[in-house]
């Protein structure tokens, strides 16, 4: 690592050197180079950056909500034009293809336009003559200092759509905990947001171990956390920083399943499906690692799903043409591979093997080629357990009532989506999936960012989610004022009125 460049950490705009002695490697998941060096800061940096946040609030939440919302307009602008840029570092530190990188800021660019809506979406409601004479309005203020903890596998979309853009444009300040397998996105996205005229203070970003980020669960001055990543830390984030008075969303793991129909377009359906399983290398929490596949159609449906899957290039994620990039390390490689070892030491029936793929040039490169397994039984972890890699799990089943009672007996409720040309079992899918976002032949189904992204169960603590009405709530509290005003014949009353007494209906 000693010809990696060391990255720094910001705090009032200016980006500073950590006094640690402890970095963590960044690596070109393509080549396995190590690129750069994140600190884990100390104790104390990580409350700096809290402090400047805390000092930066009552300014910023003062400032008129127009002026917030210009800097949101001109960050648009920034991040438009400095897409590809963007697309290139995501591509390289994460390991998604260029389309998909290109996705991951197209949808932190999409909450960003929401947020500039935020003059419309701050106003609350008002009652004229509640009770005789007196009128009621309802505020929303920002409420002070938030925190986000964000996993490596968006990271433009999770720190700079789900979490930032609202909570600032809100009123609030904020404290990000980068990613320290893919901290670069988000160090040069922030860059753009200072250059569109973020006051100091506003947000501030470090890089840290679980050890340094447990202080914001307990710090008084953040108010809430925003969190995406395992369900074991989620949990731990929830009961912690909740104990301690704070608000929490907590988006977890998934294990989302589909369910294919006889009925269904399964050619159609399975070229849906390979984009949404083997998308991102599998590294996605709104993936389709398991299906169940009615057993009247499942030779065929698996035909075109191995034939699919076999065609897909595997190749350097920043390489045009590639399909499906490398896994964002070599720690993560190995643990995919682990999971699929144990699929087999399961016993399901092991089709299409990504274990041993090498992409000439690349050898060095964490890649790890589609997978699927079949006869996936009740029980077999593969078929219950998050992976986080390409790998698919089938699970043949008799009708629509035995695949979609496997479905629900999962833990996790991200998402679940239905294959089929049949309106009343689409109806009935849609009405008793336990999954939170659910899909009818759309094998993503991740809504666009004016609803909530609504994962249910194991897949999220918390009460509010991120995006849509549920954000704006989450980064909000309402202040109900009531006001009465007196003529000059009110004043001279000495009777106890209805509001100040008993209310008469």
């Amino acid at each position: 690592m000693g010809g990696a460049k060391r990255l720094r950490y910001c705090v009032n705009n200016e980006w500073k050197e950590s006094k640690t002695t402890k970095y963590m490697p960044v690596t070109n998941s393509s080549t396995g180079e190590v690129m750069a060096q994140a600190p884990c800061c100390t104790v104390e940096e990580v409350n700096s950056a809290v402090a400047a946040a805390g000092k930066a609030f009552p300014g910023w939440s003062a400032t008129p909500v127009q002026d917030r919302t210009a800097v949101m307009f001109r960050f648009r602008g920034l991040l438009e034009s400095h897409l590809e840029e963007l697309t290139l570092c995501v591509s390289m530190e994460l390991g998604k293809n260029l389309e998909e990188a290109r996705g991951d800021v197209i949808k932190a660019m999409e909450v960003v336009e929401m947020a500039c809506g935020a003059p419309i979406l701050l106003q609350g409601d008002a009652l004229m003559n509640v009770s005789t004479g007196h009128d009621t309005v309802m505020y929303r203020e920002p409420l002070g200092v938030f925190a986000g903890i964000v996993p490596f596998n968006f990271p433009a979309m999770i720190p700079f759509g789900w979490m930032i853009p609202l909570c600032i444009t809100l009123g609030n300040t904020f404290v990000l905990k980068a990613a320290s397998l893919t901290p670069q996105t988000a160090m040069r996205v922030l860059e753009l947001l200072i250059e569109a005229g973020l006051p100091k203070g506003v947000v501030n970003l470090v890089t840290c171990s679980r050890n340094e980020a447990e202080l914001l669960l307990k710090h008084p001055d953040v108010r809430g956390i925003s969190y995406v990543g395992s369900t074991s830390v989620g949990l731990h984030i929830y009961s912690t920083a909740a104990a301690h008075g704070k608000r929490v969303q907590a988006l977890c793991e998934a294990k989302n399943h589909g369910l294919v129909l006889r009925d269904a377009a399964l050619e159609r359906s399975a070229l849906g499906i390979i984009n949404s399983t083997f998308g991102c290398a599998g590294m996605r929490c709104m993936a389709l690692p398991a299906l169940c596949v009615e057993e009247a159609c499942a030779d065929e449906f698996l035909s075109y799903l191995v034939k699919y899957a076999k065609v897909r290039k595997v190749g350097c994620a920043y390489q045009p043409g590639t399909e499906l990039g490398p896994v964002v390390s070599a720690e993560h490689k190995a643990s995919v591979i682990d999971w699929i070892d144990k699929g087999v030491e399961e016993g399901a029936e092991l089709i299409l093997d990504g274990r041993n793929i090498v992409v000439p040039g690349f050898e060095n490169g964490h890649f790890v080629g589609p997978t699927i397994f079949d006869h996936v039984k009740p029980g077999m972890t593969v078929g219950d357990c998050e992976i986080f890699g390409p790998v698919t799990s089938i699970k043949r089943v008799k009708n629509f009532e035995e695949g979609l009672a496997i479905m629900n007996a999962s833990r996790f409720a991200n998402g679940s989506c239905i294959f089929t040309q049949n309106g009343y079992y689409a109806r009935e899918f849609v009405r008793r999936t336990h999954g939170g976002m659910v899909g009818v032949n759309v094998g993503i189904p991740v809504p666009v960012s004016y609803f909530p992204f609504a994962g249910h169960k194991d897949s999220f603590f918390g009460d509010l989610h991120v995006m849509g009405r549920d954000g704006v709530a989450f980064y909000t509290e309402s202040k109900c004022v009531t006001s009465r005003w007196f003529s000059e014949e009110d004043k001279k009353e000495t009777k106890i009125g209805t509001w100040e007494g008993t209310i008469t209906r």
